[in-house]
């Protein structure tokens, strides 16, 4: 509880993640967002990255299978998977969203062995479809994903719901809740706020 916190504060105050409640942000599908989200950011922090990685490594020591490989989704999860990869000193593979249209038309980018167990790392989960995609192209090449670990979630029902049918796991170090939590704590949104902040993530979230 107390990283989940911490790191939502972390992440307000290198401004990867804004609030405005007053000024929507629009995200690529259309929707009109409370919230902005670029986890991108902490890749010019070296003490937020860090922490991240330090996250993640922890979530590792409780997991039942470990990993073999780590793969990082194009493109925001590839230098959090490089430096967990390195940390682990174990391979990385890499995985766009879709194939290549040119030369091997490769949609994963590295070594990867059947058989090998993966764990995916992505930035930022919303919906979870570009998550599920990624580990649907690793399966399709034999590997085994065992789990897929990522930043932020916004915590929408269909992203559980989706992980669900996938039969996926997946954990996060902070999200949404944590957040508008931190706000109020902080003083930064009153409680009226942060209902209208989770009534509006609720909204979307079917």
């Amino acid at each position: 509880m107390e990283l989940t916190h911490e790191l939502a504060r972390e992440l307000l105050a290198i401004k990867a993640v804004q609030i405005n409640t007053t000024a929507y942000f629009t995200w690529t599908s259309g929707i009109k967002s409370p919230i902005y989200c670029d986890n991108r950011l902490s890749m010019s922090h070296p003490a937020v990255r860090n922490k991240i990685s330090k996250a993640f490594m922890q979530m590792i020591e409780k997991m039942e299978k470990k990993p073999d490989i780590i793969a990082g989704c194009a493109t925001a999860g590839i230098p959090h998977a490089a430096w967990l990869a390195d940390r682990l000193n174990l391979p990385m593979v890499y995985v766009r969203s879709k194939p290549k249209a040119h030369g091997k038309e490769n949609q994963i980018e590295g070594m990867l062995t059947k058989g090998q167990k993966v764990l995916v790392i992505e930035d930022l989960i919303s919906t979870g479809t570009s998550s599920i995609d990624a580990t649907k192209a690793l399966r399709y090449e034999g590997a085994e994903v065992i789990g897929v670990l990522a930043i932020f979630t916004y915590g929408l029902q269909k992203s559980i719901q989706q992980f669900s049918d996938a039969k996926l796991a997946f954990q996060t170090i902070t999200g949404f809740d944590p957040l508008v939590d931190a706000l109020t704590e902080d003083g930064k949104i009153k409680e009226k706020e942060k209902r209208e902040l989770i009534a509006w993530r609720n909204a979307i979230g079917t």
